[in-house]
């Protein structure tokens, strides 16, 4: 039996990341963390791929998702939190990727493909914060 067609996107696209990534290391030695990237298409960061580079692979996620959403059914986005709420929690993200030096992707699957030490506990460290999070403002704060 074939797999539905969300499913094989799903597929295709983790087949597509791991061969980004795999490529981006393999070819420039460094870490396809997004946050790190943003920094040296914004001038932030010096260090990293060439900077047309690491533009292309940013530029290809928005463009990517957009291909997608071509042939996926698009689901009904409701945002329920307030803009304050969101503001201040993209806020403490982007803060949280500078001092944990790298953010999701690149510590929880480049890093943890690697066996890298410091990204196991990093991402173990933001699954369970995540998680203690969202059960606390679910559950107990009723946000």
């Amino acid at each position: 039996m074939l797999p539905s067609l969300p499913l094989t996107f799903a597929i295709g696209g983790g087949l597509l990341i791991g061969a980004a990534a795999a490529s981006l290391l393999l070819l420039t030695g460094r870490i396809a963390g997004i946050s790190g990237l943003v920094a040296r298409v914004a001038g932030i960061a010096d260090a990293g791929p060439p900077w047309r580079l690491a533009a292309a692979f940013v530029l290809g996620l928005p463009v990517g998702a957009a291909l997608v959403s071509l042939f996926v059914r698009q689901p009904q986005i409701e945002v329920t939190s307030s803009a304050p709420l969101l503001i201040a929690g993209g806020l403490l993200v982007g803060f949280g990727t500078r001092l944990g030096s790298g953010c999701t992707s690149g510590h929880g699957v480049c890093g943890v493909s690697r066996l890298s030490p410091r990204s196991v506990v990093a991402t173990l460290t933001f699954m369970v914060a995540a998680m203690m999070i969202v059960f606390v403002t679910r559950h107990l704060m009723r946000v």
